[in-house]
């Protein structure tokens, strides 16, 4: 399976879905609020980032990684920062350039694979936001390395990422209340489920197809690329069977030294 392709298209078809809530655009409001720099943004499910992670964003060059949906990009703009989304599909894209048109807003959009920013010079901006997404790509280093070139010195990264505990689970199971690991890590749906499950539980639902990335590389990966990482924060993912147990996302701050 061509993974970017396949997963390019069931993003599509969660926008025109209209249910997932990573591709609704925000309200007017919340815009309204960002232009007086009182924002609120994800990098996981629940918990926002701390107000403490963020640069100073007026004038501040900004690329939002695998981050289109209509919702942290324009925020930011609105925040006053140098916006550019970079994301897979091109209708999460269209989420963000429609609150900029309604907004009065300036953003640029660039449709995508994270593994490859060479559209962009190196060092070109001075803050990467990239929310929980390597789940949906199936090597997370290239993704770091591509980051890190792309960023200026002295600049700031952050990711969410899913904690590889939850693909260990079997999720059938947990339907009937029973908690019970089955798969090992690094985990992939296309090579972990069998044939029958992954198409009547991912492909024939459209789906995008997932990965469960090792500590190692979602963490030690993010060093290996030259990154520092500063801090760090957990959060709970609804729904799952970690929800009462354990934190399901890893939310990590870094910078380029």
């Amino acid at each position: 399976m061509d993974v970017r392709a396949y997963n390019r298209e069931a993003w599509n078809r969660q926008v025109a879905g209209g249910e997932n809530p990573w591709t609704k655009p925000v309200s007017a409001e919340i815009i309204a609020r960002a232009r007086q720099g009182d924002f609120s943004v994800l990098l996981t499910e629940q918990k926002p980032v701390p107000m403490n992670w963020f640069p100073p964003l007026k004038n501040v060059d900004v690329l939002c990684l695998a981050s289109g949906g209509g919702q942290q990009a324009p925020i930011f703009a609105a925040a006053g920062a140098n916006v550019t989304v970079f994301d897979n599909s091109p209708r999460q894209l269209e989420q963000d350039r429609l609150v900029a048109q309604r907004e009065a807003l300036t953003l640029k959009t660039v449709e995508g694979d994270a593994a490859d920013l060479s559209v962009f010079a190196d060092e070109s901006f001075d803050f990467i936001f990239n929310p929980c997404s390597t789940v949906f790509m199936a090597d997370v280093r290239p993704v770091w390395k591509e980051a890190f070139r792309v960023l200026r010195r002295g600049g700031i990264f952050m990711t969410g990422s899913m904690n590889p505990i939850l693909y260990m689970l079997d999720l059938q199971k947990f339907d009937a209340g029973i908690l019970e690991i089955k798969y090992a890590i690094p985990y992939s749906d296309l090579k972990d489920m069998d044939a029958e499950t992954l198409r009547r539980e991912v492909l024939d639902k459209g789906y995008p197809v997932e990965f469960g990335h090792s500590l190692t590389d979602l963490l030690g990966g993010q060093c290996d690329a030259g990154f520092h990482i500063v801090d760090v924060y957990e959060d709970v993912k609804t729904g799952s069977p970690l929800e009462k147990l354990h934190p399901a996302y890893i939310a990590t701050r870094a910078i380029k030294p």
